[in-house]
């Protein structure tokens, strides 16, 4: 179906691809009034000689750059999680049915859209990305070590403190549990470990002048146990935090709040949902937390002995508005430090 003349569009979703792109386009009424298939050139040509409009996608590959570009021309670009559009979709899956559904989702007015995010946090983002695929490749040679001097005999204390230390005294000490060729196998893996760590360092260390530079990361970093890594990788994934009203819905949209599956009237809650960024959840809760907890006499144990948490509760400090936000009190009490890297 080509655009139907003399009819002014009012909302368009689009099917984001590769190459290829298909767009819906509903007037007023909610008539399909353009249906079309474009090439990544013709999108910004074409849209720029329609007047403005709502315009829907998915936030995907390419859709950050694509809803800034429309912006720029005058367009209302919304992004929604591909999720909350799948309901909307009718019919055999194709790609002018998901435009269509797309175009009938970002006109729901409870729909949850998605921030569109600057090219600084994309290049911010970037890093983070490549620093964490970095430190996966280096746990998997530090386990590929271990478990080579294992089928040897040869067992290093857990903790990669501990592999760093040893590992130059057991190549050192040429003993008859490991064979030239496995001697060799293992020093070439070492080179690669320090070559990852040169990197981790440097993507660390460009991470965290970034952080310092950037008032939304400073302004972060003032909250107790917030460093550069988690502050930098929370303004990638949010940017300033417009989209959550509380920190609440922060925490929901991170996944650290119990799964609900309540039915009949009873609240039944489960183990975290672990939905959203999960990156961002590892920094906070696996590699990067610090769980300090009260003894008997009131101290708490921690990066900072000899605190004392609030009796009748605890003041946080939103870092939006900086205004106090009560909690409750609880037995345990858990600051999030950003921890080196790991």
């Amino acid at each position: 179906m080509s655009q139907t003349p003399n009819t002014a569009i009012a909302v368009i979703g689009i099917d984001i691809g590769k190459n290829s792109f298909h767009v819906v386009g509903h007037d007023a009424r909610g008539a399909i009034v353009l249906r079309q298939k474009w090439s990544r050139g013709q999108v910004e040509a074409r849209l720029a000689n329609i007047p403005p409009c709502l315009i829907g996608m998915e936030a995907c590959v390419g859709a950050h750059h694509l809803s800034r570009k429309l912006a720029s021309l005058g367009h209302d670009a919304r992004l929604m999680p591909a999720k909350y559009v799948r309901p909307y979709s009718k019919g055999q899956k194709n790609d002018f049915n998901d435009a269509e559904a797309i175009a009938e989702a970002v006109q729901r007015p409870t729909m949850k859209f998605v921030a569109t995010k600057t090219a600084e946090q994309l290049d911010l983002q970037a890093l983070h990305r490549v620093r964490e695929r970095l430190v996966s490749q280096r746990t998997g040679i530090i386990n590929q070590i271990r478990a080579f001097m294992l089928e040897r005999g040869i067992a290093v204390r857990q903790g990669i403190g501990f592999l760093r230390t040893e590992l130059p005294t057991i190549l050192a000490t040429r003993t008859d549990a490991l064979s030239p060729r496995m001697l060799r196998v293992i020093e070439e893996l070492a080179v690669d470990w320090r070559r990852l760590d040169q990197r981790i360092d440097g993507l660390s260390g460009e991470i965290e002048a970034l952080a310092r530079q950037d008032q939304a990361c400073s302004r972060l970093m003032t909250v107790p146990g917030i460093g550069p890594i988690i502050s930098s990788a929370m303004v990638a994934a949010i940017g300033t935090g417009d989209v959550f009203s509380k920190g609440r819905d922060f925490g929901a949209w991170l996944g650290l709040v119990p799964k609900q599956i309540s039915t009949g009237d009873r609240t039944i809650l489960g183990k975290i949902s672990r939905r959203g960024n999960r990156y961002l959840r590892v920094l906070f809760v696996r590699r990067h937390g610090l769980c300090w907890s009260r003894s008997r006499t009131g101290n708490v144990t921690g990066s900072n002995p000899g605190s004392k948490p609030p009796r009748g509760g605890c003041t946080t400090t939103c870092w939006r508005s900086r205004s106090p936000t009560s909690l409750p009190a609880s037995p345990g009490r858990c600051w999030l430090k950003d921890a080196p890297s790991s």
